[in-house]
């Protein structure tokens, strides 16, 4: 018998074990995650009815766009690290890209445990249908900070059975990511087949019982351009990027897929479009079973968000109802399990570059992961555990769009303008409007909310800091601006 063939190991030691039907799977779960079964009551506050499937509509043309971005510059740069590596070539790894991804890094410490914080946020409150109890609060506070000049920095914290639920699903979760990559490679498209299962009943139970007149009950007024009906669907664009947002995530493992120059363009896109399909047409089935008014009132509330349990309740009965909440549990957890996994690979990449603690660029010796990296990730994101989770999502899309998402579909246009002969495996369609649509609809995002002021203190406060805590590291190590130019990060392994 001939020997097994050896997983390919890259020059950085960590292994190309995941091909397209992993890479995809992987996205999918992740995108799909608990956003779309949990936040669908916190849309219909936003606008205040069924016309909030404009915020879905739109947010799926913006992660197009979006993801066109992300689809160029993965090919063009093929490591570990995602929107890391591709600021700092942007901008150039010897000075402003040097501060930019390390600006990059420094808010990824915020919004990448939140991101897995909603997660496990969301996975106990599903939880919450099987034992009400879990909504308890125990306690509540929300601390002020006067700010000179921009008001008061706001912070609410909340201690609930649930709670405890979503920090144990943090460190479980840990535990299972700390081994080899190609295990994980499998375990993904098993939990694929959860979230695709579970998505296909629920689509199916909706088209048997559609019922039209509940989907497009309209209040007066829905459709009237007034101030309200932007400000409304700012706030449902808002939670609609965050159900979409997760498409990037095969970016931060190009050093762990097969063939990434090919494999991450058609894994974002093809996840992308299935996933928008799917969305549409399962919130669509949902308002066609469960009265809109009824959702109305949860997501003011920010509490009995399980509305696909209550929508299996109606159509099969109680039965169906548990069995859909374990599914949407499974799957809440699939993409907090595809979250860690991805953004634990980010600070290894900086710190690979000196652009980081060097702590985070350490490798398992036996299963060849980044585990100091994976490690920290969990801990800080068991701690944004005690937030409400409308609070969470705001801060999360608020805090990546000023840092990260802006800064990138800009840097794209700078990159074609700057590097005209780079290779570029991939080239966005249509260059370079998706880019200009992407950059429009985040600012629209951004400032066409109720209260929108109050993320973006916090986005602020972020960015000053870490403009600090760089300009001290470079000033102690002698690099730009202070003195020699930064020595360039090494070329991403393609």
């Amino acid at each position: 018998m001939g020997s097994p063939i050896k997983p390919e190991v890259n020059s950085h030691g960590l292994i190309r074990g995941m091909g397209l039907g992993s890479a995809t799977a992987l996205n999918m779960i992740d995108m799909i995650g608990v956003g779309p079964f949990i936040t669908m009551p916190l849309v219909l506050s936003a606008m205040g009815g069924p016309q909030a499937m404009l915020g879905w509509i739109a947010g799926a043309l913006l992660a197009v766009c979006d993801g066109l971005v992300s689809a160029e510059l993965g090919a063009a740069f093929p490591g570990s690290g995602g929107s890391y590596r591709y600021l700092s070539e942007i901008y150039g790894p010897r000075k402003w890209g040097r501060l930019i991804s390390f600006l990059f890094i420094w808010q990824l410490s915020f919004s990448a445990p939140l991101s897995i914080a909603t997660g496990c946020i969301g996975l106990a409150g599903y939880a919450a249908y099987y034992w009400p109890s879990l909504e308890t609060v125990y306690a509540a506070h929300t601390a002020a900070l006067p700010i000179p000049w921009s008001g008061t920095l706001q912070v609410s914290w909340i201690v609930t059975p649930g709670t405890a639920v979503a920090i144990v699903i943090c460190y479980f979760t840990v535990f299972l990511l700390y081994r080899q990559i190609t295990v994980i490679g499998r375990l993904s498209k098993v939990l694929w087949v959860l979230v695709m299962a579970t998505i296909g009943w629920i689509i199916f139970a909706g088209l048997t019982h559609f019922n039209a007149a509940r989907a497009f009950d309209f209040p007066p007024g829905a459709f009237t351009l007034s101030p309200a009906f932007f400000t409304g669907l700012g706030g449902a664009l808002l939670v609609a990027t965050y159900d979409y947002w997760g498409y990037y995530n095969v970016c931060y493992l190009g050093d762990e897929i097969k063939d990434p120059t090919r494999n991450i363009p058609r894994a974002l896109l093809l996840s992308i479009l299935l996933v928008a399909g799917l969305y549409l047409l399962m919130n669509l089935c949902i308002l066609a079973v469960v009265p809109w008014r009824e959702m109305l009132q949860a997501g003011h509330n920010n509490s009995g968000l399980y509305v696909v349990s209550l929508f299996m309740q109606r159509i099969y009965g109680l039965w169906a109802a548990r069995l859909v909440t374990g599914l949407v549990i499974v799957t809440a957890f699939a993409s907090v399990f595809s979250l860690m996994l991805g953004y634990s690979r980010v600070p290894y990449a900086a710190a690979l570059d000196g652009n980081y603690f060097r702590a985070f660029a350490k490798v398992h010796p036996v299963y060849r992961f980044p585990h100091i990296s994976l490690l920290a990730l969990g801990v800080v994101a068991a701690a944004f555990c005690f937030l409400r989770l409308r609070d969470a999502i705001a801060a999360l899309v608020v805090i990546r769009l000023i840092l990260q998402f802006l800064v990138q579909a800009i840097g794209l246009i700078v990159f074609r303008v700057t590097q005209p002969e780079a290779p570029r495996p991939f080239r966005m369609w249509l260059y370079p409007v998706p880019a200009l649509v992407a950059i429009a609809g985040f600012l629209f995002i951004l400032f066409n909310r109720v209260n929108w002021q109050k993320e973006i203190r916090y986005a602020a406060v972020i960015l000053l800091a870490g403009l600090a805590i760089y300009m001290i590291r470079a000033w102690r190590s002698g690099e730009w601006p202070f003195g020699e130019t930064a020595a360039s990060a090494p070329t991403p392994s393609g």
